[in-house]
């Protein structure tokens, strides 16, 4: 999509990051742009904007938000040394979906990921989402691993 413009999201564009994630089946119930959760988003917030290793990525058609995922470049000692790109919570606004959207943001983000020397691209994605499922497949992924979470908090 020639229209599409990806940038390094800004503090001010928090609320509209929030919201594209709030409006999503799984991320309505764990996403909130009420007051007392804003310190938390602006604090992982300054987080990532400190770390070198993150895009956090807003993307743009003209002057409509679109879309959004985090992009994180993983040094490590595993597979000769090389770097792995790990891309999370991606979301294309809901009045957007099914305009290749989401196949321009991914296709952005490995290209990215090449430019930083990455010999990897790698996601993890709910059980919950047969499409995503068929989607990331479609686009060359394959599921090679099980992943396990351990809620903290």
């Amino acid at each position: 999509m020639e229209t599409l413009t990806f940038r390094r999201a800004i503090a001010a564009d928090l609320t509209t990051i929030i919201g594209l994630l709030a409006d999503d089946v799984l991320g309505a119930g764990r996403e909130s742009v009420l007051a007392e959760n804003m310190t938390l988003y602006r604090t992982a917030f300054a987080d990532i904007e400190a770390d070198r290793n993150q895009f956090l990525c807003l993307v743009e058609d003209g002057n409509e938000v679109v879309g959004t995922f985090q992009l994180t470049i993983i040094p490590g000692l595993s597979r000769g040394g090389a770097k792995r790109a790990q891309i999370e919570a991606v979301r294309v606004a809901r009045s957007r979906r099914n305009e290749q959207i989401g196949e321009a943001m991914f296709q952005w983000a490995i290209d990215y990921s090449r430019s930083q020397g990455c010999s990897l691209v790698q996601l993890t994605t709910d059980k919950e989402r047969p499409d995503a499922h068929r989607f990331y497949e479609r686009l060359g992924f394959e599921p090679t691993h099980i992943g396990y979470k351990l809620q903290l908090s």
